[in-house]
């Protein structure tokens, strides 16, 4: 179950194939940021067919900042390729 905080992976658009956090969840539609490209302030809207859940989490305090966001991303990222 998708939720905020959740670690998910890009499969279509622009984004494909980069990892994003889940800010919140409306229906079939889910708003995802990233630190950089999307930054917490400006969430991407993803139709829910077009993700991928990791398994994943990062903390609430993660969303608090871009660059905390970049940084929970990029350890979540490292602990996977591990």
């Amino acid at each position: 179950m998708l939720e905020k905080g959740s670690v998910v992976k890009s499969l279509r658009g622009r984004d494909k194939g980069y990892c994003l956090a889940v800010l919140r969840v409306e229906g079939k539609t889910v708003y995802v940021c990233d630190g950089k490209e999307r930054p917490v302030d400006r969430p991407k809207a993803k139709n829910i067919r077009h993700i991928e859940p990791t398994g994943q989490k990062v903390c609430e305090e993660a969303f608090a900042s871009n660059r905390s966001l970049r940084r929970a991303l990029k350890a979540q990222s490292l602990g996977e390729a591990r």
